[in-house]
C-alpha cells in the first residue's frame, strides 16, 4: 500500500485538484502519469443535473466510439437455430436458449454485454431479478433486443460503450487505454460526452451537465472544461 501511495502522490504532483483543464492538457498529462505495469484504463465521470429516481430523467443508451474501448467484452446472446449460429460466427462467447437460462439463473455470468432476439425474451424476461441489478438485462432501445443478433455482437465487440446514469445522477464509462494515442482518446472522450449531451431528457432543468472529469485506473483525477467538450 506504501508503494502505490507514493506513486499516486507523484502522480499528482504538477495537478491543481481545483483547477479545470482543456481536454488536450488532461488526456496528455494522464497519459504520462499512467506508470501501471498494464495498460490502464481511461475513464471520463460525468456529474449530472438530473434526478434517475423519476422516469423523465433517466439517462441511458449506447455510444459506439470512434476508437473503441480496447477493451474485450464477452458477449451473451440468447437464440435459437440459425440466429444462434449467426451469433457465434459474429464472435459472440456465449450463446444458447434454456440451457443459458438455467446457467444464469445458477449465477454463471461470465460476460459483460447480454443480447436477445426478440422471440426469446419470455425465457430472457424470467431472468430480470439476476440480470436487472447487473445491467445486463436486454433492451430494445439499446439494441440489445434485435433479430439481426450478428450486427448486435460486432458493435458490442467493436468499442460500443453502454451507458446508464447511477442514484446520485453520475455517469461513467471506459473510453479507452493509456496506450492510445492522445488524438484518439480525445475523440472518444468528446464523442461520449456528446452522446451524454443528447441523451438529455426531458425532464432535467437547470444545469444539466455539471461536472466532468477524467482519469485512469491507477491515477488521479482531473477536472475539465465543459467547453472544450461540447463546444461551449
Amino acid at each position: 500500500m506504501a508503494k502505490h501511495g507514493k506513486r499516486l502522490r507523484r502522480a499528482y504532483e504538477a495537478i491543481d485538484r481545483d483547477a479545470f483543464y482543456g481536454v488536450g492538457e488532461a488526456v496528455k498529462t494522464i497519459k504520462e502519469r499512467a506508470t501501471a505495469k498494464f495498460d490502464e484504463t481511461i475513464e471520463v465521470s460525468m456529474n449530472l443535473g438530473i434526478d434517475p429516481r423519476h422516469a423523465d430523467q433517466n439517462v441511458r443508451g449506447v455510444i459506439m466510439l470512434p476508437h473503441g474501448t480496447g477493451k474485450s467484452l464477452r458477449v451473451a446472446v440468447f437464440a435459437r437455430g440459425d440466429k444462434a449460429k449467426l451469433a457465434l460466427d459474429a464472435g459472440a462467447d456465449l450463446v444458447g436458449a434454456e440451457d443459458l437460462a438455467e446457467k444464469v439463473q445458477a449465477g454463471q455470468m461470465d460476460f459483460d454485454r447480454c443480447i436477445a432476439t426478440p422471440d426469446m425474451m419470455a425465457v430472457v424476461g424470467r431472468l430480470g431479478k439476476v440480470l436487472g441489478p447487473r445491467g445486463l438485462m436486454p433492451n430494445p432501445k439499446l439494441g440489445t433486443v434485435t433479430a439481426d443478433v450478428a450486427e448486435a455482437v460486432r458493435a458490442a465487440k467493436g468499442g460500443q460503450v453502454e451507458f446508464r446514469a447511477e442514484k446520485a445522477g453520475i455517469v461513467h464509462a471506459g473510453v479507452g487505454k493509456a496506450s492510445f494515442t492522445e488524438q484518439a482518446l480525445i475523440e472518444n472522450v468528446k464523442a461520449f460526452v456528446g452522446a451524454i449531451s443528447r441523451a438529455k431528457p426531458s425532464g432535467a432543468k437547470g444545469t444539466y451537465i455539471r461536472k466532468v472529469s477524467l482519469s485512469s485506473t491507477m491515477g488521479p483525477g482531473m477536472k475539465l472544461e465543459i467547453g472544450t467538450l461540447v463546444g461551449g
